[in-house]
C-alpha cells in the first residue's frame, strides 16, 4: 500500500484515538474501556509496522458505533473506507460509490507514476459546492 496514503489513514486513526482517549475523563464510559484503547493502540502500530490487519482495524472502527455512540458522529468517512468489511454497512450507498471513484483515480495515478492526494481528492469530491452569496 503507498505509504503516504497508509500514513493519511494513520493519522485519522490518531485522531479518532484522541476522541477515545478523551471520553476516559467522562463519567460514563462502556466497561472494558481501557482494553479497548490498549487493543485500538496495537493496531496503530501495526499498520505503522507494514502489518495491514484490516481485519482488526474493521473489528475496532465497528465497535466505536457501538461502544461509543456519542462521538460516532465524528468517526471520520475515510476510515470505514480504508477498513471496508463490515464498515461499509455504515455508509450509504452515494458514499461507497464516492469512494470507489477515489480508489479506481488513486489506482490510475499509481500506475502512472502520478502524485495523487488522497485527502484533497476527498475534500474535492464530498464537499457541498459553495453557494453563491447574495450582494
Amino acid at each position: 500500500m503507498h505509504d503516504s496514503y497508509l500514513q493519511h489513514h494513520i493519522t485519522l486513526l490518531h485522531y479518532l484515538r484522541q476522541l477515545l482517549q478523551a471520553l476516559a475523563g467522562a463519567d460514563v464510559i462502556p466497561e472494558g474501556h481501557h482494553s479497548f484503547i490498549e487493543r485500538y493502540d496495537e493496531l496503530i502500530e501495526a499498520l505503522q509496522q507494514g502489518d495491514e490487519d484490516l481485519y482488526l482495524g474493521q473489528e475496532l472502527v465497528s465497535q466505536v458505533f457501538q461502544r461509543y455512540p456519542q462521538i460516532a458522529h465524528q468517526v471520520p468517512r475515510d476510515l470505514l473506507w480504508f477498513f471496508g468489511g463490515e464498515c461499509l454497512h455504515l455508509m450509504p450507498d452515494e458514499e461507497i460509490a464516492g469512494y470507489q471513484l477515489l480508489d479506481e483515480r488513486r489506482h490510475e495515478a499509481l500506475e502512472q507514476g502520478a502524485a495523487f492526494d488522497w485527502d484533497a481528492e476527498v475534500r474535492l469530491l464530498f464537499m457541498p459546492p459553495a453557494s453563491p452569496t447574495a450582494n
